[in-house]
C-alpha cells in the first residue's frame, strides 16, 4: 500500500513540475521580436492646447520565454506631446518592461498638441520606439490638430459677427443681450462644451449657404466606438434658448445636433416673427429638437429628427411650416411622445391659442405622428402631409397620405439617419404646388422642387436612384 501511495505521489509531483511551472528564462535572441495590434495608432481630430481621448494598443510576446523590453519611448519627431501609460504609470519613456512568454501588455497613449496657426486641421506624426535584445521596432502615431477660438462665458452686448475660419468652442454660456445682434457667417463651426448653451435675448442671424452650412454641435471630435463619431450621441451640450421678446431671428442652412433640450423659442405675442428657419437640420436631442411657447415660428425645407420626448412641441403661438420632415428613430431610449405635439391652449390661458398650419410635410418614425384628440374648433391644419397613422381626411387633415411610408434611407441599427426618399416612397409628387413658396424652391442639397412632375413631400426632393442601387 505504501508503495502505491508513493508511486501516486511521484506521478502527481512529476505532473505538477511538467505542467504547472512557468518558464522564467528570458530570451536574448534577436529573432524573438515583439508583435503589435497595429502598426499605426491614429487619433481623431484633437483640439490643440487640450488633451486627447486615450487610445490603446497591445504589445505581444509570442516567444515561449519571457522578454525584456529595454526601452519604450516617444521619438519626439514633432511639437506634439504624447504620453504613455504602462502598468499604471504615465511617462514618455520606460525601461526594462517584462512580458511573460506568450503573453501581452496594453499601452495607453494620450496626445497634447500645440497650436498650429492654421484654420484647418493639421496632420502630425510621431513614433513610439521599442528596443528589445538590440532590435529596434516602432509604432507610428498619427493625429490631426485643430486650432480653435475659445468663447468662455461670452456675452454679446453690441452687434457682433462670428466669421468662418477656426471653429469656435463655447464654454458655459454664449449670451446675446437685448438690443444686440449676433451674426454667424456661412461656414462657421460652433462647438459647445459639455453643459454649454446659447441664450438669445437680442437677435440671432445664423445665415449659412448650401456649400457653407453653419454647424452647431458638441466639442467631442473623437469617436465613441469604432468608426462612429460622437455625432451620434445626444446630450453633449445643452441647446439654444430664444427668449420671449426676441424677434427677427433667422436660421438658414444650420445643422444643429446632439444637444440635450434642442432649440427652445419663447414669445410674448404673435405680432412679429420670433424665428424663421430655412433648409435647417435640428437632429438628435435628449428631449425635443424644437420646443416653442407662444411664439410665431416659420420653417421651410427643414428636417426635425430624432428626440426622446418627440421631435417638436408647440405650446400656443403661431406655427407655419412647409416642406418639412418630422422623423423619429431616436437611438438611446424609448420614444415618449408623438413626432408633432401641440398644446392648443393651457388651462390657465398663459399662452394664446395655437394657430398651426403644416403643409407638404412628412411625419413618420418609430412613434406615432401627432397628438391624438379632437381638433374640432381649433385652428390646426395639416395639408398634403404623409402620416404613418391609419386615418382619414377631415376639416383639419386635408388631402393627406394615410398609412404612407416615405421609405427613408435611414437604417437605425447601422446608425444611418438619412431622411431622403427612396424610389418607392409614398411621398413622391404628393404635394400641393400652391403651398410651396418660391423661396423654398430648392432643398438643402440644391435640388429643384419644381423640376419634376409634382411636388415631393418633406424636406428633400426625391432623386431617382439607379435600378441597381441596393438602397
Amino acid at each position: 500500500m505504501k508503495k502505491i501511495l508513493l508511486a501516486i505521489a511521484c506521478v502527481l509531483t512529476l505532473t505538477t513540475l511538467t505542467t504547472g511551472c512557468i518558464n522564467d528564462d528570458f530570451t536574448t535572441s534577436s529573432n524573438d521580436k515583439l508583435s503589435f495590434s497595429c502598426d499605426t495608432l491614429s487619433f481623431d481630430t484633437i483640439i490643440t492646447l487640450q488633451g486627447s481621448a486615450t487610445q490603446q494598443f497591445v504589445v505581444y510576446n509570442k516567444s515561449s520565454k519571457q522578454i525584456n523590453i529595454s526601452s519604450i519611448k516617444v521619438a519626439g519627431l514633432s511639437d506634439a506631446r504624447f504620453y504613455l501609460n504602462v502598468d499604471g504609470t504615465k511617462a514618455e519613456e520606460f525601461h526594462d518592461i517584462e512580458i511573460r512568454g506568450n503573453d501581452s501588455i496594453y499601452i495607453f497613449v494620450e496626445g497634447y498638441l500645440p497650436e498650429t496657426g492654421k484654420d484647418e486641421p493639421v496632420e502630425l506624426f510621431d513614433r513610439i520606439d521599442f528596443e528589445t535584445n538590440g532590435v529596434q521596432q516602432s509604432v507610428t502615431l498619427r493625429a490631426c490638430g485643430q486650432d480653435v477660438i475659445r468663447l468662455k462665458d461670452y456675452t454679446v452686448t453690441q452687434n457682433t459677427t462670428l466669421r468662418a475660419g477656426k471653429p469656435y468652442v463655447v464654454y458655459d454660456t454664449l449670451t446675446v443681450m437685448p438690443g444686440a445682434t449676433l451674426t454667424i457667417e456661412p461656414g462657421v463651426n460652433l462647438l459647445f462644451h459639455d453643459k454649454a448653451w446659447m441664450k438669445v435675448g437680442g437677435t440671432l442671424k445664423a445665415i449659412g449657404t448650401q456649400d457653407k452650412p453653419i454647424v452647431m454641435r458638441g466639442d467631442r471630435l473623437d469617436h465613441v466606438v469604432g468608426q462612429y463619431s460622437f455625432d451620434i450621441m445626444s446630450g453633449q451640450w445643452d441647446g439654444i434658448a430664444i427668449y420671449g421678446g426676441s424677434t427677427g431671428n433667422e436660421m438658414q442652412y444650420v445643422d444643429m445636433h446632439s444637444s440635450t433640450w434642442g432649440l427652445q423659442v419663447g414669445g410674448v405675442d404673435q405680432s412679429r416673427v420670433a424665428l424663421h428657419m430655412f433648409n435647417c437640420v435640428l437632429h438628435n436631442s435628449a428631449e425635443y429638437v424644437l420646443l416653442t411657447a407662444n411664439a410665431w415660428v416659420e420653417a421651410e425645407g427643414c428636417e426635425f429628427s430624432d428626440a426622446r420626448y418627440g421631435v417638436v412641441a408647440f405650446i400656443g403661438g403661431k406655427i407655419r411650416m412647409t416642406q418639412c420632415t418630422f422623423a423619429n428613430y431616436y437611438l438611446f431610449s424609448t420614444i415618449e411622445g408623438p413626432n408633432i405635439s401641440w398644446v392648443i391652449q393651457d388651462e390657465d390661458k398663459t399662452f394664446s391659442p395655437l394657430d398651426c398650419i403644416i403643409d407638404n410635410s412628412i411625419s413618420y418614425g418609430m412613434g406615432y405622428d401627432v397628438n391624438i384628440g379632437d381638433n374640432e374648433g381649433n385652428n390646426i391644419y395639416m395639408r398634403n402631409c404623409l402620416l404613418k397613422s391609419d386615418g382619414e381626411d377631415d376639416a383639419h387633415f386635408i388631402n393627406c397620405v394615410w398609412e404612407g411610408d416615405p421609405k427613408f434611407y435611414t437604417v437605425r441599427e447601422d446608425y444611418i439617419f438619412d431622411y431622403r426618399l427612396r424610389n418607392e416612397s409614398d411621398a413622391i409628387a404628393r404635394g400641393n404646388r400652391s403651398y410651396c413658396p418660391e423661396k423654398a424652391r430648392y432643398d438643402r442639397y440644391g435640388n429643384d422642387r419644381f423640376a419634376g412632375n409634382g411636388i415631393d413631400l418633406g424636406a428633400y426632393v426625391w432623386v431617382e436612384a439607379p435600378e441597381d442601387d441596393p438602397q
